[in-house]
Parts: C-alpha cells; sequence; structure tokens
C-alpha cells in the first residue's frame, strides 16, 4: 500500500480507501454485518487505512458500525464522514434510494457535527464532507465560515464537497474549485466515466484541490467479472442500471485487455486513477474478501506507462472504437 499527503491537512490517506456504505446499506448485498466488519478488519489488515463513510448511510448506522469496528484503532485510520441530509426529521425506513430534504445552515452542519462525533466516538472527524451539496449550499458563505470554524475548533482536520452524480455534479463541482478553493472533491471517475472528471481536474489545474474517487470501477463493469450472463439482485443498486449500461460497458472493456498482462483488471483501473498525483485516494466498492485483498494490492503493482495512458486517452476520446496495436 503507499500513501498519499491531504494537501496541508497533515492527513495521510492509503491510496485505496473503503467506502463504508457497501457494508451499512442494504443497496449491495451484504446484510451480514458481522461480515461486514470482518470486510473493514481485513482491509485495515491490508494496509488500507482510510475509510469513508456518512450521517445518512442507514440513518447513522453507517458511522456507528465504523466506531465500533475499530474502537481500538481510531489513530490508526482516517475517516472521512458527510453531512447534509436531514434523516432527523424526515427519514423514513421506506424512501428507498430516494432524496431526503437537505439542511446547510450554520446551525445544522454544527448540530451534526456532534451528532457524527458522538456516533464515531472520536474527538475529531478528518474529512468532513457537504452530501451532495446543490448550487445554493456550495455558493453560501456562511457553509464555508462554518466548516473553517470547525476547524478553527479541532472538531474537524479537513472538509471537502461529495459531489452527485446529477444531485448537484457539474456546475456545483466548478463553483467549489474555481470560486471557492475547496480543498478536497470527492466525485466518480474512472476509465468508462470521466465526465464531468475531467472538467474538475482541468478546473483544479492551477488550484491545491485533491480529490478523493468514488466508484473506480464503474460500479463493477471494471472488475472483470461481470459478463453477459451476470443479473444483479432486486436489492442491487445496480439493477437500476439501464440495459445498455452493462452490454456498452462490456464492448469497451474487450478493447482493455492490453492493461491486465501483469495486473488485473481491477487493479490496472486504480494505477490509471493514480498516475494523477491530485488523486489521494481511490474508493471501490468492496463485496467480499477476493475484493479487499485484489484492490488493497492494487498500490503494489507497478504503475502504468505513458504509452499506456496514451492509450487509454485515446479510446475514451474515439469512445472505445480505436483499433489496438498488437501487443
Amino acid at each position: 500500500m503507499r500513501f498519499r499527503a491531504l494537501g496541508d491537512s497533515g492527513l495521510t490517506v492509503s491510496e485505496v480507501g473503503f467506502g463504508v456504505w457497501t457494508v451499512a446499506t442494504p443497496w449491495w448485498g451484504i446484510t451480514d454485518e458481522e461480515y461486514g466488519k470482518s470486510l473493514m478488519l481485513r482491509a485495515l489488515d491490508r494496509g488500507i487505512t482510510f475509510f469513508d463513510t456518512a450521517d445518512i448511510y442507514s440513518s447513522g448506522r453507517g458511522e456507528t458500525i465504523l466506531a465500533e469496528t475499530f474502537a481500538n484503532h481510531r489513530d490508526e485510520i482516517t475517516i472521512g464522514t458527510k453531512f447534509g441530509y436531514d434523516f432527523y426529521n424526515f427519514d423514513n425506513p421506506n424512501r428507498g434510494q430516494r432524496e431526503l430534504p437537505q439542511d446547510f445552515r450554520p446551525e445544522f452542519i454544527r448540530f451534526c457535527c456532534e451528532q457524527s462525533l458522538k456516533r464515531l466516538n472520536t474527538d475529531r472527524i478528518d474529512l468532513y464532507q457537504m452530501h451532495n451539496p446543490k448550487m445554493e449550499h456550495v455558493a453560501s458563505d456562511d457553509v464555508y465560515e462554518t466548516l473553517e470554524a470547525l476547524k478553527s475548533e479541532g472538531k474537524i482536520r479537513e472538509f471537502a464537497a461529495a459531489l452527485g452524480p446529477r444531485i448537484g455534479w457539474h456546475d456545483e463541482g466548478i463553483v467549489c474549485i474555481r470560486d471557492h478553493n475547496v480543498p478536497v472533491v470527492h466525485m466518480i471517475y474512472n476509465l468508462l466515466e470521466q465526465s464531468p472528471g475531467r472538467e474538475f481536474l482541468d478546473a483544479a489545474e492551477d488550484r491545491r484541490t485533491q480529490f478523493i474517487i468514488r466508484v473506480p470501477h464503474s460500479s463493477d463493469m471494471l472488475s472483470g467479472r461481470i459478463t453477459d450472463a451476470t443479473e444483479f439482485a432486486e436489492t442491487d443498486h445496480r439493477k437500476h442500471r439501464s440495459a445498455e449500461w452493462k452490454t456498452e460497458g462490456l464492448r469497451k472493456i474487450a478493447h482493455l485487455g492490453f492493461l491486465s498482462r501483469d495486473m488485473t483488471l481491477g487493479q490496472a483501473a486504480i494505477q490509471w486513477l493514480m498516475a494523477d498525483p491530485r488523486i489521494a485516494s481511490a474508493i471501490p466498492n468492496f463485496y467480499n474478501e477476493q475484493d479487499v485483498d485484489e484492490y488493497a494490492a492494487a498500490g503494489d503493482q507497478r504503475r502504468l506507462t505513458t504509452e499506456e495512458l496514451a492509450q487509454i486517452d485515446e479510446l475514451y476520446r474515439s469512445n472505445f472504437e480505436a483499433q489496438l496495436a498488437a501487443a
């Protein structure tokens, strides 16, 4: 495992992080909580130290499960959590993935921070993230003043914007980076889904913004394990993807065989991200022990070559229709 500094915050994150939503929500097929905890402990044992959650995951359970799992390891890990959804007053156990009302008033941000500190059983939140903020939120000076005050008080170490998609996405990201120099942006970005991630990276060209990446495997498409015969359970979030997503994804990854000659495609997808020094950590979706072992070992693989990176860029620009040169 390799590690990267997160700006000037004094924080260090592992290049591969762990998204607690896979073990704290029902959308990923993991329903055994003890098994989920074992995956997190296995991840720490494999060198993963960055664990990302949110207060809204299972109405707080995404934070308490983290605290329970790492009760004796707090100083060994970096914790990211999120705020902005008012599940305290509007929660509905049957809402599925429907969006709840949001609240980014200073008093609510402070309330959420205190509640998260209690659930996480910690005296500080390492990375405190606006969760799918809308334009009115990312343009509000009150939001940033409150976050800076929480930093000064030692309750958070750094803050970030965790963006969309769709729910607070492209324009919000540009405003965060260009107008407010938000130190960390958390976004979806991968070999197959490079927009609007490319625009965000371009916007940050002369800024201090760093990036946390989720869905680095395009909802498992870049794991190499999805086939034409793959079917998703009704409770799996990928069940809601269009049929074209799977068909087009399989067509595209058929062009990427050159990346998996000496590592898995899943590891190469992470190495592609790590070729950009502004990306601090990638957060794969972990479904089982095999995923933990494979993705945690991604950092131990060789870096992609300049030629491989150029080949990927050409494939993306041509919508993966380019003819590959013989290996």
